[in-house]
């Protein structure tokens, strides 16, 4: 069965979680370097990604990781995450663009056990995963 969101104790191992998108500007990378304190200009500056070897202005990855966490909230109504565990696999590229780029996240639920689901994750951009095992446990 697909999930939008809903009631977690409703949910079921195999269950999908229905795809969130998050659009990733240049705009949203500045404001999250002020945030976050995180002023590399890898984040910011074409001529500094470029010069040490990036394919161009990268995504943060704890913005990456903090979308997925928003996906999950959403799927779940804002239960608690008790458990959040991704490995950093792969950049988001953020093009100079009005539009920026798109991260996908999906999610197939895992199990159901003692209050407690566990939720693989997908999280891509482009059509590449950029988030290695990515993982949540939430309290239900």
């Amino acid at each position: 069965m697909t999930i939008s969101t809903g009631s977690i104790n409703d949910w079921r191992a195999g269950d999908v979680l229905e795809p969130q998108h998050y659009p990733v500007t240049r705009a949203d990378l500045v404001r999250y370097a002020g945030a976050s304190g995180d002023f590399n200009p890898i984040h910011w500056s074409d001529r500094i990604a470029g010069a040490v070897g990036l394919p161009g202005v990268i995504a943060h990855g704890m913005l990456t990781m903090g979308l997925t966490s928003r996906a999950v909230a959403t799927w779940t109504g804002g239960a608690p995450i008790v458990d959040l565990g991704v490995r950093f696999t792969s950049m988001v590229v953020v093009p100079d663009t009005d539009e920026g780029t798109i991260v996908t996240i999906g999610g197939t639920v895992k199990s159901v056990e003692d209050g407690l689901v566990k939720i693989a994750l997908q999280v891509t951009c482009d059509g590449q995963k950029v988030l290695g095992n990515p993982t949540a446990v939430v309290r239900g």
